[in-house]
C-alpha cells in the first residue's frame, strides 16, 4: 500500500518531527506492507498545495496532507476523490464536494481550553493579544473562535484584541509582537495559536516584560520547552505527534481497504498539556 504525505515547511521542528513520527507508525504496521512518500510545500500557497497533492497521487493509493482552506484546494481533492483516492487532513480541517477524513485536535476545545488558561493565569483582566499564523487554517480559526466563545460564556472583563497574523514566519510574528507590546503598554495576555512562536518568544524575552504577561503557546518543541522553563510560556497545548501518526496511518489503511464506498473517517486526538511543573 503506497501512502503519500504532504505537510508545510521541512525547515520547522513540528513539521520535521511530524515527518520521522509517520515514517515510524508506516514502519511499525505489520498487517501490510506500507510504502510512504513524504513531501514539503515551502511556500504556503494554495497552489502550490493542490500541485503538491496531484503530483503525490501519480505514486499514492491514498493521501494525507496539512493545507490551507481554498477553493484550489478542494478541486484537486474532487479530482483524487473522482480516481477513486481518498485524502485525509492532517492537523488543519478541510471541505471538499467529497469527503475529506481528519486526524487532529478538537481545535474548539484547544481554544476554549486557552481562554481557561488565561482566566486563571492573570492576575487581574486586561487586554490579551491573539497570532494567528493564516486565516485559512481552519484549525487556527476554530481556535481562535473557541478562545473568544469562552470569553463570551464566562465574561471577566478581557479585552479581547482584534487577531493579527504571522504568516507562519517567526522573523513576522516577531515584529507583531514587538508591535503589540508598543502599542498596548496594559497587555496583560499574549496568545499565539499559531506558527512563528519562536518569534513571539524572542520579542516577549527581549521586552523585560515576560513575566508581567502571561503567554499560551502552541506544540512542545525546544523553543517552547525552553520558555516553559524560564517563564516566557506559561501554557502550552500540543499536538500528541506519535498518537497522531499511528491513528492517521490507521486510518489511511481503513480507508483504502474499505473501497470507494467505505468514507474517510475522522479521528479526533486529547490533546497535551504543557505548564513549567509537568516538564
Amino acid at each position: 500500500m503506497r501512502i503519500g504525505v504532504l505537510l508545510l515547511q521541512r525547515r520547522r521542528a513540528f513539521y520535521t518531527a511530524l515527518s520521522e513520527a509517520l515514517r515510524d507508525a508506516a514502519a511499525a504496521v505489520r498487517d501490510h506492507e506500507v510504502m510512504i512518500q513524504i513531501e514539503h510545500v515551502d511556500e504556503l500557497t494554495p497552489q502550490n498545495a493542490s500541485e503538491g497533492l496531484l503530483r503525490l497521487a501519480q505514486s499514492s493509493d491514498v493521501l494525507g496532507v496539512t493545507a490551507p482552506e481554498h477553493p484550489l484546494v478542494a478541486s484537486a481533492i474532487e479530482q483524487l476523490a473522482a480516481r477513486n483516492i481518498k485524502t485525509f487532513a492532517l492537523i488543519s480541517q478541510l471541505t471538499a464536494r467529497c469527503n475529506v477524513g481528519y486526524v487532529g485536535l478538537d481545535n474548539w476545545k484547544v481554544g476554549r481550553t486557552s481562554g481557561w488558561a488565561f482566566g486563571n493565569l492573570c492576575k487581574a483582566p486586561g487586554k490579551i493579544g491573539v497570532l494567528v499564523g493564516n486565516h485559512r487554517f481552519r484549525c487556527q480559526e476554530t481556535n481562535e473562535s473557541g478562545f473568544r466563545s469562552y470569553f463570551r460564556e464566562h465574561p471577566q472583563g478581557f479585552d479581547l484584541l482584534e487577531a493579527r497574523a504571522t504568516f507562519e514566519t517567526a522573523s513576522i510574528a516577531r515584529e507583531v509582537t514587538e508591535r503589540l507590546l508598543e502599542e498596548h503598554p496594559d497587555l496583560v495576555g499574549l496568545y499565539v495559536s499559531g506558527g512563528g512562536i519562536s518569534g513571539a518568544v524572542a520579542a516577549l524575552r527581549d521586552s523585560g516584560r515576560a513575566r508581567e504577561i502571561a503567554a499560551v503557546g502552541y506544540e512542545y518543541l525546544d523553543i517552547t520547552r525552553s520558555a516553559l522553563l524560564d517563564g516566557t510560556l506559561n501554557f502550552v497545548i500540543a499536538h500528541p505527534q506519535r498518537a497522531l501518526a499511528s491513528e492517521a496511518i490507521a486510518a489511511m489503511i481503513r480507508a483504502h481497504e474499505g473501497g470507494p464506498d467505505f468514507p474517510p473517517q475522522s479521528v479526533s486526538l486529547p490533546f497535551e498539556i504543557y505548564t513549567p511543573e509537568n516538564l
